[in-house]
Formats: C-alpha cells, structure tokens, sequence
C-alpha cells in the first residue's frame, strides 16, 4: 500500500511556516509607519515597547485564541454547585482565562501606559478576534471614562471599583462589562424599565437586562430608571457581594447564555436583578447623555481599530496564500482579478488603519474629552472640532464595521473551497466576529440617524458645507464641494419621514453617501502617511505584485463615486 506523500507530496507546509511566522508589529512596515507617524517624541520608546509586546500576540496568544474558538470550548453556565446553592458560574476554558490574564495584566489603562502604546497593543490584539477578551478590554476603558468625567464625591466603592480597573490591586486588574439593552428596546436607552431604588447612600435594581455581553465582568455599567421618576440614570453595578471567591452574587440572577453567531467566546446573557447594589455615576437624570456620550463613544472607536485589525489579518494571509498557491500551472497572484482583489483587500486595510489612527489623533488632540450630547463650549471653534470627533467616531463605525465583512468574504474567496474551513484559517471566525461587531454599540440604520439629527441640530451655527469641509481639509475643493453640496440638499429635504419609494431610495442615498465621504476621509489619511508594505518583503521572497495595496490614480477616482 502506498503512503498517502507517495501518491501526492504536494505539502501546505511553506504556506503555514509563513503564516505561523509572521510577527504582528516587526514584520508590518505599514503598522509601523503609522505609529512613527502619530507617536512623536514618544515614537522611540513606543516602538520599542511594541517590539517586546508583540510577539507574545504574534505568536502564544495566536495559538491560545485558536483553540479557544473550538465549538467544544464555548462557556456554559452552571447554575447550582454540589450544595444547591445558586451560583451562576460562567465557566470558560483555560486558554480564554489565560489570555484575559496576560492581556488585562498588560495595564493597558494605567497611568504609566502611554496613549499610542495602548491603542496600538489593542490593534493588534484585535488581529486575534474577539477571544472573550477584547469587548471586556472596550468596556473597561468605558467604565474608567465613566468615573473619571465624575470626580465629585465619589463613593469610597467607586473609588475602589477605579483603582481596580485602572491600575490594578496586588497585580490583579477589574474587569468592566456594560448592560444596556433591554427586551423592549434595543438601542432605544430612554424606553429601559429597569428600576434603580434610591437608598442611603446607593441605590438597588430590580428588572430584567437582555443583552450582556461579558457576563463574567467584575463589575457593570447598566442603565436604569429612577423609581419614581422619568429620568434614566447610569450605575455602576459590582458582580459580586463580598468576596469573589464565595460566589455569591450581588441580588441577580443569570438567566442564560445567549447562542450567537459570532464571538462565540465572549458569554453574553440574560440578567434579572433582584436589589443589586448600584451606585450612581454623574446625575441621574443625565444617564443616556452619559453612557452614550462617554461608554459608548469610546466602544464605538474601539470597533473602528477592531476594523482595521481583522482586515489587515485577512488582507495579510490572503497576500501570503495567493503568493504560495498554485493553479492552472502558475501563482494565483499572478491572475489579474485575483491580483486585484489582493490590491483591493489590502488597500481596505491599509486606508481603515489610517483612518483610525487619524480619528483618535483627533481624540487625544482635544484632551481625550468625552461628554454626553453636544456640549455648550463657549468657544465656537473648539465646539466644532468636538463636534467633528463625535460625528467621525459615529461616522467611522458604522463605515468601517460594515465593510470590514465585505473585506473578508473577498479575502476568503482567494482561498477557494479552503476558505470556509474553521482550522486552515483564522478568516472564517474573523468573519463571524465582524458581523457581530456590526451591530455592537448602534446598528447602521441607527448611527446613520444619528448623525442626521446631529448634523440638523447644529446647521444654524455649524454650516454642513464647513463641516465637509473641516474633515476634508486636504481634499481637493472640488471633491469637498461635491460632498457639502449634498449634505445641504438632504438636510434641505430630508428623507425620513414618510414611507414611499422616493424617501426609501434617497435614504438609501443617505447610506451611499456617508460610505463615500468617510472612504476619501481614509484615503487622504493614507496620503498623509504614505504606504508601505503589509508584510515585510523578506517574508515573501518571491513576491510578484505590489505589497502596499496601492492602486492607479485612475481606480481611486472611480472609488470615490461609489462603494466599488
């Protein structure tokens, strides 16, 4: 009988060692452009923070996340231990509690990290997907924001609950999870029912929350309604009463884990909560201005950098693959359309990174000043940039999650039949993850009524023709006209008030618009850095095409006419 290698020696091996190989930050020159670009003076001593922290990602963590995404190692929940007393333990397997070890032990909140440290360690760190790890990272870094915008009397609790998460105490750091969403209403914050009952110096809950995702959190940020009133107040809820170790819950129940799609590793559930401790961050009938102004603000910048990782994943093995197979006697790069959609995936990448990169530029620059609603600066002009930021960070996840799928399925479909298979890739698992990251933190129809009603309200002393303007400084004038010349026809004439085949193609029109806007956004916070390859040449000795993802002047004038 003849050995299976006899008959067909063809091998993947080349292909894996390269993949296997490919170390996250030293063997992304682009990645590295980005961070010299935006770093400064602090560029030496980032680049070589992220030189040491990488390859920890690149490799140990890598191999944790994959095996951790086996369907055999979902959590599950344990209601009862031995004794029959309700626990409600989430159990989780060790490679996911690893990883959320060594990753909330990175101190990635601490004062000693510097901001382009940590939002470059988190960029990578997204390169592995969800992993149950990096949506309790997002809802940290909300929860510290949260307490940190209310210094005033703060109780002795919260203080604690901050130190916890942001520095850590005896080398072990907080976890934050945030529970807004309730059966009834979804992203609509103002219909919760949940009650939080005043007490001395607290409050206690009692209802039910639908939708909560890091369910083994410590501690939770929930919005509730103040008993007897109208007002919609946010609280931060500690996990547990008294100690951890005796597992005893802070007066709720979990119900279930819910069965998704995607993230698979992160327990998401369902909560009654019967006299939970809560205490009350900033004024309580400021809470929807507040979790969306602060919390949700800074998840929705953290889907925007999510974006841009998992497509340069994608974009980095589908190079690697289409370099290493064969077919019809030569390179899969080597055929025009496929080499395209290679240009193309990386391109999507490349411009989604800068972007980000741009954006929380932006944040830092105004001081990392987060706020519920628009504000009342006296200062028209520093109104205004606060005002780009909070549209750009909307803008920017609603754009970027969205594609960032199509980027996937394009960059599978270079893989052929093997695309689809769970353990060849990491693409099929990235793609469940980024439809799911498409409706964290406000789905697309309403993020794109959002900035609507935002830009409506501002018009009288924000002019939407200025607005294009300011965030397209560097874009050609005519471009820039072109765009505020129809963001002022559909303010003029909005489309969303009645339900006819008119209003449904010019909303429709509405969605093309913002796709189109933020992609030359993009491209000229590309131009601003410059391109560079996606994977280090030595890595891919026998390259054949660009590695930059960069296209003729032609092609991205064409883009600029529509999603492409």
């Amino acid at each position: 009988m003849y050995e299976q290698s006899q008959l067909n020696p063809y091998s993947f091996t080349p292909f894996t060692e390269t993949i296997r190989g490919i170390d996250f930050y030293r063997d992304d020159p682009f990645l590295q452009q980005l961070v010299k670009h935006y770093a400064g003076d602090d560029w030496l001593l980032v680049h070589e923070k992220l030189l040491a922290f990488s390859p920890r990602v690149s490799y140990e963590w890598r191999d944790l996340a994959s095996e951790a995404a086996r369907p055999e190692f979902r959590p599950f929940l344990q209601h009862y231990d031995a004794h029959n007393n309700r626990i409600d333990r989430i159990v989780r397997c060790g490679e996911t509690e690893l990883l959320e070890k060594g990753i909330f032990g990175e101190a990635l909140f601490a004062a000693r990290t510097s901001p382009w440290e940590q939002f470059t360690k988190r960029l990578m760190l997204q390169e592995l997907g969800e992993i149950g790890v990096m949506c309790p990272i997002a809802c940290t870094d909300g929860l510290i924001a949260l307490i940190e915008a209310f210094p005033e009397d703060r109780h002795p609790e919260v203080e604690r609950i901050l130190v916890h998460c942001k520095e850590g105490i005896q080398g072990e750091f907080g976890i934050g999870a945030q529970f807004i969403t309730e059966i009834q209403g979804g992203s609509d914050i103002p219909a919760n029912v949940l009650e939080a009952h005043p007490q001395a110096d607290h409050y206690k809950l009692y209802g039910n929350k639908f939708f909560c995702s890091a369910m083994h959190a410590d501690y939770s940020v929930v919005t509730a309604k103040v008993k007897g009133t109208d007002h919609i107040g946010t609280f931060v809820v500690p996990s547990w009463h008294g100690d951890k170790k005796l597992q005893r819950r802070n007066g709720y129940r979990i119900n279930r884990l819910k069965w998704k799609l995607g993230t698979v590793e992160l327990p998401t559930a369902e909560v009654d909560y019967d006299g939970a401790v809560a205490y009350a961050i900033g004024p309580v009938d400021r809470g929807v201005a507040n979790v969306v102004g602060i919390v949700l603000t800074l998840s929705r910048i953290a889907v925007g950098v999510c974006s841009a990782a998992l497509m340069t994943r994608s974009a980095r093995e589908a190079l690697i693959y289409s370099e290493f197979r064969e077919a019809f006697g030569q390179k899969i790069s080597e055929f025009p359309l496929a080499a395209k959609q290679v240009q193309d995936v990386i391109r999507a990448a490349q411009r989604t990174a800068a972007g980000a990169f741009k954006v929380y530029d932006l944040h830092l620059r105004l001081g990392k000043r987060l706020q519920g609603g628009l504000g009342s600066d006296r200062d028209k002009e520093r109104k205004k940039e606060q005002f780009n930021l909070r549209e750009l960070i909307i803008i920017q996840k609603m754009v970027t999650a969205y594609e960032t799928v199509d980027v996937i399925r394009k960059a599978i479909s270079l893989f052929g039949g093997h695309g689809v298979i769970e353990d060849f890739s990491s693409l099929p698992r990235l793609l469940r993850d980024a439809t799911v990251n498409e409706l964290w933190e406000g789905p697309r129809n309403v993020l794109l009524m959002q900035v609507f009603r935002d830009l409506d309200r501002v018009k009288a002393w924000y002019p939407p023709e200025e607005f294009v303007s300011n965030i397209l400084e560097g874009v050609a004038k005519d471009v820039v006209g072109e765009f505020a010349g129809m963001l002022r026809e559909f303010l003029d004439n909005p489309p969303f008030f009645k339900r006819d085949e008119v209003s449904m193609e010019r909303a429709a029109a509405w969605e093309l618009f913002w796709d189109r806007l933020f992609r030359v956004y993009q491209e000229r916070a590309l131009d601003e850095v410059g391109t560079l390859p996606l994977v280090a040449a030595a890595k891919l000795p026998n390259h054949s095409m660009p590695l930059d993802g960069a296209v003729p002047e032609v092609i991205r004038k064409q883009e600029v006419g529509g999603r492409g």
